[in-house]
């Protein structure tokens, strides 16, 4: 495709409803959600294209979420050519909360009376300037992501006006629960597959409108996002044993086993994964505890850590057997030290020293499963079905104490209960996406963006820089997956949360495995109480970027 592309004026239709947006309180887990779902249905069932066409707009109800809430999604056939090529626009309506506001709560959902306000604040002098520069706009959602999500409306009406310019089909879809548990992407899936199967969909594309931001102070790019980074969260149950604390030496203290494999892990380029010249940050502690229900001058019989991890290219498998690595190497370097304080405190006190009995032990949770099923049969499997079943009706459980109950209890059936740390999965994954342009879908996609990128940076001042992995967790793992479904059960079989509290169907994903960039609008703070955006860019460059990339991929060879 030669011929240039048209530009579309659409900076004041987006920024309108933008506002419109932001202006609808809707954070995550509330009854926000809903409400902006029936607004955004509402804008779209008054649009004279779907009062023709009702049954291409659905509010369509989550699924598998103890909550009431829905996704919107529609679809506009084009007319230009007869093609079953389709392009999926998604972005989230749901927003973090407004906890940081303080006061002003009610003025995160007002940009213009919040903008007001700021004038009045103590900022530092880069955020002045963007304040008074009359091209950023302040408010919770403004970033992350309604005006992504706005971006998307304006292209899907564009197209329901003009069918006849849209080489094949464009699929609109504003989720919710994005900033939790992706309940509704993962439920946006069976609306998917089901027109797939009606309408004979061919998803050659989806394009995710999640906000970029600077990669470091100064940073004048502006990123587009070729896959995504995939997020695990490993998890250890850590046992020693347990002593008086007069006689310290007589017994293993798991916090000191924990305290060692966190130095081990956290911060550790080691495993930082490492993929298309591009690297993940490493894995840092999120929690770290003992699980002793109150105070006794007894050391603790277990403690409990878990560490957020990326993956680029690592499935789930090889994560568990880095990690058993290193648990091992720590479990070694604790018992070095043990026994060198142990000799040296020897030497202070006129004790004598005695040669520890441990030896580092780490199984991963499918492992010990499998060496107890093996032990106890029918006893060990009906106890903790039975055991699992009753922690799933805590509604204070999270999956991931949840997992830890269930290995604490398993640990109770070990023949051997000397010390021991035992890794699993405890949380959602995320998995990785890396577009490699190993199939004509991919290689399609990629190319496109590429021309779309060259065509429009004469447009506009600042770099638009591709990139191969979005760096934050996001909606795009749930669109495509480059894990094989058995490394997925894998996975699974290494997360004993699995079932009420903890399901997702990635047979669905893997289904439709639809090749996923991310073009979003650019800002700074998201998440933050000063969470802003650039207009020219996310108002006009992002929506003709997506554009762009559309009509390219529908009509290519």
């Amino acid at each position: 495709m030669k011929e240039r592309m048209k530009t579309l004026d659409c900076r004041g239709d987006i920024l309108a409803i933008t506002k419109r947006l932001v202006g609808i309180r809707s954070e995550v887990n509330t009854e926000g959600e809903r409400v902006i779902a029936a607004s955004i249905h509402g804008m779209l069932a008054s649009h004279p294209y779907f009062e023709a066409n009702p049954s291409q707009l659905v509010m369509a109800p989550t699924v598998n979420d103890e909550r009431k809430r829905y996704n919107v999604m529609a679809y506009v056939k084009g007319t230009k050519t007869e093609s079953s090529r389709t392009v999926v626009l998604m972005g989230h309506m749901d927003t973090v909360g407004v906890e940081d506001f303080g006061a002003h709560q009610e003025l995160a959902f007002k940009p213009g009376d919040w903008m007001e306000h700021l004038k009045d604040t103590e900022l530092s002098e880069s955020v002045k300037s963007q304040l008074d520069s009359g091209d950023w706009l302040f408010g919770r959602g403004v970033l992350d992501m309604k005006s992504g999500v706005a971006s998307n409306l304006h292209l899907l009406t564009y197209y329901a006006e003009h069918p006849e310019e849209l080489a094949g089909n464009l699929v609109f879809i504003a989720e919710c629960d994005e900033e939790d548990s992706s309940h509704g992407i993962l439920s946006a899936l069976k609306t998917l597959k089901r027109w797939q199967e009606e309408e004979g969909f061919e998803y050659a594309a989806a394009i995710n409108a999640d906000f970029v931001a600077p990669g470091y102070e100064g940073d004048e790019n502006r990123y587009i996002y070729k896959g995504t980074v995939g997020k695990l969260l490993p998890s250890f149950f850590i046992t020693g044993e347990e002593t008086h604390v007069g006689s310290a030496f007589d017994g293993l203290d798991p916090n000191f086993i924990a305290a060692e494999l966190t130095r081990q892990i956290s911060y550790n380029p080691e495993l930082s994964d490492m993929a298309l010249g591009e690297a993940t940050i490493p894995p840092v502690s999120l929690k770290q505890t003992d699980l002793k229900p109150n105070y006794t001058v007894q050391t603790a019989l277990s403690a409990y850590v878990y560490y957020n991890f990326f993956v680029h290219s690592w499935s789930p498998e090889k994560v568990l057997e880095l990690l058993k690595e290193q648990a091992g190497a720590a479990f070694r370097n604790a018992l070095d030290t043990f026994q060198a304080r142990h000799r040296k405190f020897g030497e202070l006190s006129g004790g004598e020293e005695r040669k520890i009995p441990w030896e580092p032990r780490v199984f991963t949770y499918d492992e010990m499963d499998a060496l107890l099923k093996d032990v106890h049969e029918e006893e060990y499997v009906n106890h903790m079905k039975d055991f699992k079943a009753e922690l799933e009706q805590d509604e204070s459980l999270d999956s991931r104490m949840l997992a830890a109950h269930v290995v604490e209890e398993a640990w109770q059936f070990m023949p051997d209960k000397s010390p021991a740390i035992i890794v699993f999965y405890s949380s959602l994954y995320s998995p990785r996406v890396a577009l490699t342009g190993e199939n004509a879908d991919e290689r399609r996609l990629l190319d496109a963006l590429d021309a779309a990128i060259e065509e429009m940076q004469p447009e506009y001042g600042h770099p638009i820089v591709a990139k191969n992995f979005f760096p934050h967790i996001s909606d795009m793992s749930f669109v495509a997956m480059s894990d094989d479904m058995s490394e997925i059960d894998d996975m699974i079989r290494n997360t004993p949360s699995w079932g009420k509290k903890l399901y997702v169907e990635y047979q669905d994903v893997a289904d439709l495995n639809i090749p996923v960039i991310n073009i979003g609008p650019y800002g700074m703070d998201g998440h933050k109480r000063l969470e802003r955006m650039e207009m020219t860019y996310s108002l006009e460059v992002v929506p003709n970027l997506t554009n762009n990339v559309i009509r390219r991929v529908l009509e290519a060879e």
